[in-house]
């Protein structure tokens, strides 16, 4: 007993230190992750809220806990690649003053590097109605990064987001099919912002001479979701569950950076920037409803819909925490009360559809299939150069492997994902004030080709 204790909590802490440093995926819907099990990945997360096969259930539904018995743990990794990269002739960009050239201009390359994602997932049955279960995963991710040379460097360079959540769950059954569940995400969040300003609206041509100040944003925060979960058995071979998870804001807290500003007290000489900053976070409530049917002991057919609320992410604001005082905000004539810099986004709520199969071929062995349309949530007038995205559909094929008498269960799982259509960029800049018109004519657009694949690998073991 001692070595497996010493066992789980060595898996436990190497999960954590992996999913803090790993670099942040690329979007799958917003800024949400779809690659948190590769049990659920093989079916394209079809019916995952009503198809407790392992401890992934604590993050799914974790009413789904309920039919595990005894100690169930589960952990693995991902691994997320999109390919982003904006054609070059597609591209058009003007600055604040479009007398001065945007010069060099490129497409910036490919934007996402691959992302590892890990996870780990524990349930315990405390007694025939109770179980208490755990996970560690990562919910949210985004990453990008352009070339200093792209054409569109002034609305974008890094775009980074991190996240990691803590997830404790119990559940309860009335020992008649009928489960609920609830749990709590502890999200911790890193998320980077940075670009280079545009001096044209003050120097004009001579901007062409200077060193384009470039501006960096990091910052953190702790939030919580949470989780609720009913699962039902409406016969030996039916069965629905419902999970439903509430928003939150997360507030970064950080500080701004500006590199190689302009003295204009001393020309030719430049100074740095900074300032305690905040920048609000939208996190969207989802409800998701799954759904299995065992036609007989081989052939099990799952189906679900996720509905997330990603209009509650109106817009991406960087705000002082210095009031007038700080550096950036008296360099750049902030009037009071408003952000330092803001960004329109005004995303819409999305539908996720999914259908997955699963072929008991063996005792031993079942092979997996699914399919899942994913809408994409960011606005079609707003689309920026920070998160070029379109719809998707996602496409999955996984295999798993039971060692029956030892409790081992090996399922690996890959995807890849097929867009809707190129991803048209028409980024402006925005006042506060008023978010829909152009607040200057400054001006990107681009159109992104769009491509992905995903990879995953899980071990369980039920003790």
């Amino acid at each position: 007993m001692h070595n497996n204790s010493s066992m789980l909590a060595r898996a436990i802490q190497l999960t954590t230190l992996a999913a803090i440093a790993a670099p942040a995926g690329a979007l799958a819907g917003g800024f949400s992750l779809n690659e948190q099990s590769a049990s659920a990945m093989g079916t394209a997360n079809a019916g995952a809220a009503a198809n407790p096969e392992n401890a992934t259930t604590a993050l799914f539904n974790p009413a789904g806990m309920s039919q595990l018995s005894g100690t169930n743990i589960s952990f693995g990794a991902a691994v997320l690649d999109i390919d982003a990269e904006a054609r070059q002739s597609s591209l058009s960009a003007v600055r604040r003053n479009p007398a001065v050239p945007v010069q060099p201009a490129t497409g910036g390359g490919d934007i996402a590097d691959p992302a590892v994602l890990p996870n780990f997932y524990l349930t315990h049955e405390v007694s025939d109605r109770v179980d208490v279960g755990f996970g560690i995963h990562a919910p949210y991710g985004l990453a990008a990064d352009y070339e200093d040379d792209f054409a569109g460097r002034f609305f974008a360079d890094k775009t980074e987001l991190t996240a990691i959540a803590f997830t404790p769950s119990i559940s309860v059954n009335n020992g008649n099919g009928l489960s609920v569940g609830a749990g709590i995400n502890l999200i911790y969040a890193e998320g980077r912002l940075s670009r280079y300003q545009d001096l044209s609206a003050v120097a004009g041509p001579a901007a062409l001479a200077l060193d384009e100040p470039y501006a960096d944003i990091e910052g953190d925060d702790i939030a919580a979701t949470f989780r609720v979960g009913v699962l039902y058995e409406l016969s030996g071979m039916t069965q629905i569950g419902l999970s439903v998870q509430t928003g939150t804001d997360l507030d970064l807290d950080g500080d701004a950076t500006i590199s190689d500003f302009p003295v204009l007290s001393s020309p030719g000489q430049t100074t740095t920037l900074t300032e305690k900053v905040r920048v609000p976070l939208a996190i969207p409530g989802s409800a998701t409803l799954g759904l299995r049917h065992r036609f007989n002991d081989s052939f099990t057919l799952l189906a679900g819909a996720t509905y997330a609320r990603w209009s509650r992410f109106e817009e991406l604001d960087i705000y002082s925490r210095e009031g007038q005082s700080g550096e950036v905000s008296q360099a750049t004539g902030r009037q009071p009360g408003q952000p330092i810099t803001h960004i329109t986004e005004k995303w819409q709520d999305t539908w996720q559809l999914n259908l997955g199969g699963i072929w008991q071929v063996t005792p031993d062995w079942a092979l997996k299939a699914g399919y899942a349309w994913d809408e994409s949530p960011v606005n079609k007038q707003y689309v920026t150069a920070r998160i070029p995205s379109q719809g998707r559909h996602w496409l999955t094929l996984g295999a798993q492997w039971k060692e029956i008498a030892g409790g081992w269960t090996v399922d690996a799982a890959m995807g890849t994902l097929l867009f809707s259509g190129d991803a048209k960029v028409n980024d402006r800049e925005y006042g506060h004030d008023n978010p829909t018109q152009p607040a200057t004519p400054a001006n990107y657009q681009g159109t992104y080709d769009l491509s992905a694949w995903s990879a995953a690998l899980q071990v369980s073991k039920a003790f």
